[in-house]
């Protein structure tokens, strides 16, 4: 991708690669299955989205996810821990695979604010997910089924299936997150 289009925000960014392969906004919600006024929200930088959706839109934008992120990263800078960190609501996250182009294993250092849980949309995203706990007390909801994760605890989930996270702790969390995706 040419220097110009990374300089560009990312909502700008995801806009520029949807129209430049002559999809319109409701055939990228119909490839994601998220809505058009999400989606519009995105491209006009009001939301930030997570990282299950950076993938959704990869995959439906036919580009390996691991551009729109590690242009993130490079856009941020790389001196510190936080520069390289992509905030949105109540979380943020860190990658830990930025070179891992064309591979279908992605890994991510996510961050949950104390008493909160992720905002917007509901996660689902073709995979496999892997959670691990480092800091904090999580519910993890997989469809119905709720889950709650001390440090140490994991959970291995078919990521297909509705998904949605909670720091229920009074500390931030910190998650070792793996994400599979065919």
């Amino acid at each position: 991708m040419p220097a110009k289009k990374g300089a560009l925000p990312f909502g700008k960014r995801v806009m520029r690669l949807r129209r430049e392969k002559n999809m319109t906004l409701k055939t990228l919600a119909n490839e994601t299955g998220l809505s058009e006024l999400y989606l519009s929200q995105v491209e006009k930088g009001e939301v930030i989205p997570p990282v299950a959706v950076i993938l959704q839109l990869s995959r439906a934008l036919e580009i390996d996810s691991s551009i729109l992120l590690r242009e993130e990263k490079a856009k941020a800078g790389k001196d510190s821990e936080s520069d390289y960190r992509k905030r949105t609501e109540d979380y943020s996250y860190q990658t830990l695979t930025p070179e891992a182009a064309h591979k279908r294993l992605k890994a991510f250092k996510v961050f949950i604010d104390p008493k909160s849980d992720h905002k917007g949309v509901s996660y689902q995203h073709l995979g496999e997910e892997f959670i691990y706990v480092l800091k904090g007390k999580i519910n993890v909801m997989v469809g119905e089924n709720k889950n709650t994760l001390s440090p140490g605890e994991c959970i291995h989930f078919n990521s297909s299936i509705i998904h949605k996270l909670r720091n229920i702790s009074e500390e931030k969390a910190e998650l070792l997150v793996v994400l599979y995706t065919p």
